[in-house]
């Protein structure tokens, strides 16, 4: 019998900003619940808000970020990252192997 492993991940998502506060939300949901649904854990979620992109993704200017902090078994990653490229509200993801989890973030203003 293998041992199953869980690791913390740091993921950054950046959603459409033409989603609704209710839609957005309900998107959240539903990463932060397939992420429950896959043997992991939510341990902290960052709202980092409406920001610019530094370059247009599907025609898109802006993106809303979230950064989450989880934990879940390793072999369940690629499910996960599967149903991100499927759903066309997420524009970009990237995840993480991390050893803790902040208490706070905070991102560096670009220079203008």
């Amino acid at each position: 019998m293998t041992k199953k492993r869980n690791h913390l991940y740091e993921g950054m998502y950046i959603f459409n900003t033409g989603l609704t506060d209710d839609a957005r939300q309900k998107l959240l949901d539903k990463v932060t619940n397939s992420i429950a649904d896959k043997g992991g854990e939510v341990v902290k979620i960052f709202d980092q808000g409406r920001k610019k992109l530094a370059y247009p993704i599907n025609k898109k200017r802006e993106g809303h970020y979230f950064v989450l902090y989880f934990s879940v078994p390793t072999e369940n990653m690629d499910k996960l990252w599967r149903e991100y490229r499927l759903n066309e509200d997420i524009l970009r993801f990237m995840t993480l192997h991390v050893e803790q989890a902040p208490d706070k973030i905070e991102f560096q203003p670009l220079p203008e």
